[in-house]
């Protein structure tokens, strides 16, 4: 299913915070010759140890992309470029000038370490460096690989590494373990990872969750996060995972969230609708200063799962419904129609995701929020949903290999004063799309002892639906439809 694109932000990105040697590197001159300034006998008398170390120290600061590429130990290229961190990937390309462009957002970067600083910072806000020459790969090979091979080339008298070390700092050892340590879980979980959703530029529609994968282990309830340990290939990724509050872990909601009822009314009605998953965008405002997430308008996805044509189609009439409000996208929804409204194992990778592409759009940090609606499962306390918002929190950096942490958000409710026509319309639109379907809702039928399926859709709504009844006409219009 294609996603919508967010807004990618004018100019690059080259200014973040580089490596020490890189930053130093960009100072020097790429042609100036290997060990330049340092008579061949040291200066001052010095003996050849203390000019050899020198001379390479300012040899490996010269060491750039762009002498790499123009030595032939490069080659320009799209997508040659990686960064593996924290169960994340992304992906670069190499420019014949030795930029790098970020293939997620068409960032520009100067260096390795100017980009790998981004990335990093995407996942681990408290990340400081990004250690690019031992982050980021060439083609798999790491690049610091290659600034071995050209110090080689030209600095005989510096002692040389073996082939298969890197003159990597004492900072940049542990970061190298630790990315082999990933590699080695991506490795493990890549057959899951082919049978996920294909990645996309925003929210994509979640698999539909009713058929177990041959050979997954199966678990029914709910587990702690606690309880999950590493990241497990066997694990079925239908798994529901506990939430977790800020509180619990000593920490402060990092963003403010406010709702308004008709968001939740639309979803909630879309939810009801269907045995199957229902997914959709939510549209709103991100105020920096306040550190206020609003959120406005939701906008369901009337396609279904597999249909890549409908879907894109729907979703190039949402990016269009959202820039003609001006509206930002914030967010996405989709439902549980029979399960508890807790995120799976599935949904916590995706919003991790999703995350990361939102706020790797913009300059400084950007919330994207998901809910979760449960409109039929048995153990909800009464007939109407639950909808639950939640967000993901990297794992900490020594447990590079555990999956997000899924935490609860808390929101600010915001009582609309009426139904919008545009609401009215999308409930009609919603009822002409799944009419006829095998998996509609049939409402007429019984859901309780005392009530019917439309009566469970009635009062569910009642709580999200605004002060002013003038249109309830209308919604009984609606009603009349399903039945």
């Amino acid at each position: 299913m294609a996603a919508l694109e967010p807004l990618s932000p004018a100019g690059g990105a080259g200014e973040e915070a580089p490596d020490e040697d890189e930053d130093e590197a960009e100072a020097e001159d790429p042609e100036r010759p290997a060990g330049a300034g340092c008579g061949r006998g040291g200066v001052g008398g010095a003996g050849p140890g203390l000019c050899g170390a020198l001379g390479g120290a300012l040899t490996r600061r010269a060491v750039t992309l762009r002498v790499l590429l123009k030595d032939a130990l490069l080659e320009p290229g799209a997508g040659v470029l990686s960064i593996y961190y924290l169960g994340k990937k992304f992906i670069g390309d190499l420019q014949p000038d030795g930029r790098i462009v970020w293939q997620e957002t068409g960032q520009v970067f100067n260096s390795p370490s100017a980009w790998a600083t981004h990335c990093k910072k995407l996942v681990n806000p408290a990340k400081k460096s990004g250690c690019g020459w031992a982050s980021v790969k060439y083609k798999g090979q790491k690049l610091d690989k290659y600034k071995a091979a050209w110090l080689r080339r030209h600095q005989l008298h510096v002692p040389v590494a073996p082939a298969d070390e890197s003159p990597a700092s004492e900072g940049e050892e542990e970061e190298l373990l630790m990315e082999e340590e990933e590699e080695e879980v991506l490795a493990g979980v890549s057959a899951e990872d082919k049978n996920r959703r294909p990645p996309g530029k925003g929210p994509s529609e979640p698999a539909h969750p009713e058929a177990t994968p041959p050979g997954k282990r199966v678990e029914n309830k709910p587990v702690r996060y606690c309880m999950l340990g590493s990241r497990d290939s066997a694990r079925n990724p239908h798994t529901l995972v506990e939430v977790t509050s800020f509180a619990a872990i000593n920490k402060f909601q990092p963003f403010n969230v406010a709702i308004s009822s008709n968001v939740l009314f639309l979803l909630d009605f879309h939810s009801h609708l269907t045995r199957s998953e229902v997914v959709g965008y939510l549209g709103g405002r991100w105020d920096i200063t306040s550190q206020m997430l609003t959120v406005l308008r939701a906008f369901p996805c009337r396609s279904r799962l597999g249909d890549a044509d409908t879907a894109a189609a729907t979703e190039e009439e949402i990016y269009q419904s959202l820039f003609l409000r001006g509206l930002s996208l914030v967010g996405w929804y989709h439902s549980h129609p029979h399960s508890p409204a807790l995120p799976s194992l599935q949904d916590i990778d995706a919003q991790m995701d999703y995350q990361l592409r939102l706020q790797g759009s913009s300059n400084g940090f950007q919330p994207c929020l998901a809910l979760l609606c449960s409109p039929y499962y048995s153990g909800n306390p009464g007939p109407e949903s639950k909808i639950s918002p939640f967000w993901v929190m990297p794992p900490p950096e020594q447990r590079s290999s555990d999956y997000g942490i899924p935490m609860e958000v808390e929101m600010a409710y915001v009582q609309d004063g009426f139904l919008t026509n545009d609401i009215l319309h999308e409930m009609m639109l919603l009822v002409e799309f799944y009419k006829g379907a095998p998996d509609l809702v049939r409402f007429q039928e019984p859901w309780s002892q005392e009530h019917s399926y439309l009566d469970k859709l009635k009062i569910s709504l009642a709580s999200r639906t605004p002060k002013d009844q003038g249109l309830c006409h209308v919604l009984e219009q609606v009603y009349s439809l399903l039945k």
